[in-house]
C-alpha cells in the first residue's frame, strides 16, 4: 500500500536522534563532535543517504503493492485515504499552527470594510507566533529576576571566567605540547624516547666542538659543574637556542633545531653527559652553577 505518512519527517527525526546520540557519547570538549572529527561528518552523510534509500525502497514496494490491487480495492483505499482519520499528521499540525480559517468559512470573519470590492478578513494571529511571543515574555521575566534582582553575574564577570578557563586550558595544552616550549617554559625531559632523540641530535651536531663524550674541544667541557652561561635546563636550552658568547661562542641553533629538539638535546646533556667522566676532559670554564630553586 502507498504510505500516507510523511517519510521525510521520520528520516529527519531519526537523523537528528542519531546526531544527538553521537554528540552525547563522543567526547570532543567544547567543540561539536561533528565539527571536530571529519569522520563523523562522513558517517552522518552516509547514514542520511542510507535512510533516504530505505525510504525510497519502501515507497517503491508500497507502490507496487498498490498497483497489484483490484480496481474496487484501490477505490476503497483511496476513499479511506481522503478521510479525516487518515489525514497526514504534518498537515494537521500545519493547519493547527497556522490557525487560519478555511476558504469556505471566511464569511464568518469578513469585516464591513470594503475598498473597491476588496474585503478585509479579521484573522487572528497565528498560534505559533503567539506562543513564541509568550515565550519571549517568560524569558524576559526570568532574565530580569536572575540578573537584575538577584544579580547573578555580569558580562564582565562572565568574560573574566571564560578567559581564566581559556588560560588554564592553554597551560594544560602547553604541558603536553613539547613543540611550544621556550626558555621560560621548558622542563627537563626524562622519557627514554626524548633522551634517545637528544643523543642523536648531539651526535649529529655537537660532537665536533664538545666531543662525543662531552669532554670538550673547541667548545667547553659539558661533564663538570662549571657553566659559562649558567646550568640547568632553562639556561642550557637558552644557550642552545640563542648561541654562546658574542664573537666566540657557538651559533644560535634556533634556526636549525625545533624547540622540542633543543629541549631533547639539553635534557640529554644534563641527564647523560653532565656528571660523567670523559676520556680527556677539558679544563673547567665559567663558574660553578647551583640551582637557585634547590632546597
Amino acid at each position: 500500500m502507498k504510505n500516507t505518512r510523511p517519510w521525510w519527517l521520520y528520516i529527519s527525526i531519526m537523523f537528528f536522534v542519531v546526531l544527538l546520540l553521537t554528540e552525547y557519547f563522543v567526547d570532543s570538549g567544547n567543540t561539536l563532535a561533528i565539527i571536530e572529527q571529519p569522520v563523523l561528518q562522513f558517517f552522518m552523510v552516509m547514514f542520511l543517504i542510507l535512510l533516504i534509500a530505505i525510504a525510497l525502497v519502501i515507497e517503491s514496494v508500497e507502490t507496487v503493492m498498490f498497483e497489484s490491487l483490484s480496481k474496487e480495492a484501490k477505490e476503497r483505499y483511496l476513499d479511506s485515504k481522503s478521510s479525516s482519520e487518515n489525514e497526514a499528521w504534518s498537515r494537521k499540525m500545519y493547519t493547527k499552527l497556522l490557525g487560519a480559517k478555511p476558504i469556505e468559512a471566511e464569511s464568518e470573519i469578513i469585516l464591513d470594510h470594503n475598498y473597491d470590492g476588496i474585503r478585509e478578513l479579521d484573522n487572528k494571529l497565528p498560534p505559533w507566533w503567539v506562543y513564541m511571543f509568550y515565550g519571549t515574555i517568560i524569558f524576559a521575566v526570568v532574565y530580569l529576576v536572575r540578573f537584575h534582582v538577584f544579580n547573578d553575574y555580569t558580562q564582565e564577570m562572565e568574560y573574566e571566567q571564560k578567559m581564566e578557563i581559556a588560560r588554564i586550558e592553554v597551560e594544560e595544552y602547553k604541558k603536553t605540547a613539547k613543540g611550544l616550549v621556550d626558555a621560560n617554559t621548558v622542563e627537563l625531559l626524562t622519557e627514554a624516547s626524548d633522551i634517545k632523540a637528544g643523543e642523536k641530535i648531539f651526535s649529529a651536531n655537537c660532537i665536533a666542538c664538545h666531543m662525543a663524550d662531552g669532554g670538550g674541544g673547541i667548545g667547553p667541557n659539558l661533564t663538570d659543574e662549571y657553566w659559562i652561561l649558567g646550568g640547568g635546563i632553562k639556561n642550557v636550552f637558552n644557550t642552545i637556542s640563542e648561541g654562546g658568547r658574542d664573537g666566540k661562542g657557538m651559533i644560535a641553533w634556533k634556526q636549525v633545531l625545533k624547540p622540542v629538539e633543543m629541549a631533547q638535546v639539553a635534557s640529554y646533556i644534563l641527564t647523560k653527559i653532565n656528571g660523567s667522566t670523559p676520556a680527556q676532559g677539558k679544563a673547567p670554564e665559567g663558574e660553578i652553577w647551583k640551582d637557585p630553586n634547590a632546597q
